[in-house]
């Protein structure tokens, strides 16, 4: 597979997310023409009911519009020594293998809703987080299927020190979302330098450092700054989306580059809405890849 084969795109692009209230939700069948047409190979799945959780009614869908699946953004409770997330994250596995899908993108959830507040861990809740995600790592690998942590703002795996934490007690590979990162205060390029190998999965974001600065400063909410457009276009932010792209294919990454800018819409979009962003972090990649 060339490298330009492995750009894909994720509904929350188009608005699209599991939080409730999030906005204007767009129909699974506009945004995945508006990706084919883009010429995106592959989608994430998108959050519970945006595709069919029918096995074959979800291949269709795929199928019609020319796509592949490469799994999906699935948030799970992992710090409560009383909750076992084992059998919901089978019971999504199962859905993963049935659609050829073959990367599994957890995020350590607050169990609470949206990504504005979240509590602190205690020892106890972070032994449990550690211990569940090499459990859950190797339950994904049983079934074919790579296991990743995503750092996320507003979840238990946020900032710096809680990656370093996570790489140096656990076992499992790393989603390097580069938008999550910045505003979480970990420069992505450099943990890319620094763990080549831990990365199995990449999600691309670039961001406007003024405003991530004021949500990790706590002046504003992550809904709030996505809303005041946080997340830019691929090389119109201040991620250096170019030296993390060069430095994961010198080391013979081959994983999937997932675009991924978090949109808010407040209403049905005039003209091509987000389109026209991924659009052009979709040409700002391609040319990355084949320079």
């Amino acid at each position: 597979m060339n490298a330009t084969d492995r750009i894909a795109g994720a509904p929350i692009s188009w608005g699209v997310c599991e939080v409730p209230g999030w906005g204007y939700q767009l129909s699974p069948s506009q945004v995945l023409a508006e990706m084919k047409q883009v010429g995106l190979a592959a989608t994430e799945l998108g959050p519970e009911g945006f595709l069919p959780s029918e096995p074959d009614a979800m291949a269709k869908v795929l199928a019609e519009h020319h796509l592949s699946a490469v799994g999906g953004f699935t948030p799970v409770v992992i710090h409560e020594a009383g909750h076992d997330p084992v059998p919901e994250v089978d019971r999504v596995l199962d859905g993963f293998v049935a659609a050829h899908a073959g990367v599994l993108v957890l995020s350590a959830a607050t169990g609470l809703d949206g990504y504005d507040t979240r509590p602190t861990l205690d020892e106890q809740g972070w032994a449990t987080l550690l211990n569940n995600l090499d459990r859950l790592s190797q339950l994904a690998a049983e079934r074919g299927i790579r296991a990743v942590l995503h750092p996320h703002v507003g979840t238990m795996i946020e900032n710096g020190q809680e990656v370093q934490r996570v790489l140096e007690g656990s076992s499992i590979s790393l989603c390097v979302d580069t938008g999550h990162l910045l505003i979480g205060g970990t420069d992505p390029a450099e943990l890319v330098r620094q763990v080549p190998d831990r990365v199995a999965h990449t999600h691309l974001k670039d961001v406007d450092q003024s405003i991530a600065t004021d949500v990790r400063g706590g002046r504003f909410s992550y809904t709030e700054g996505v809303r005041r457009g946080m997340y830019r276009p691929l090389g119109s932010g201040d991620v250096d989306i170019a030296s993390i792209v060069n430095t994961l294919n010198s080391n013979g990454y081959t994983g999937w580059f997932v675009l991924e800018q978090d949109t808010i819409l407040t209403e049905a979009p005039v003209g091509e809405g987000p389109l026209t962003d991924v659009r052009t972090s979709a040409e700002y990649v391609r040319d990355l890849l084949k320079a």
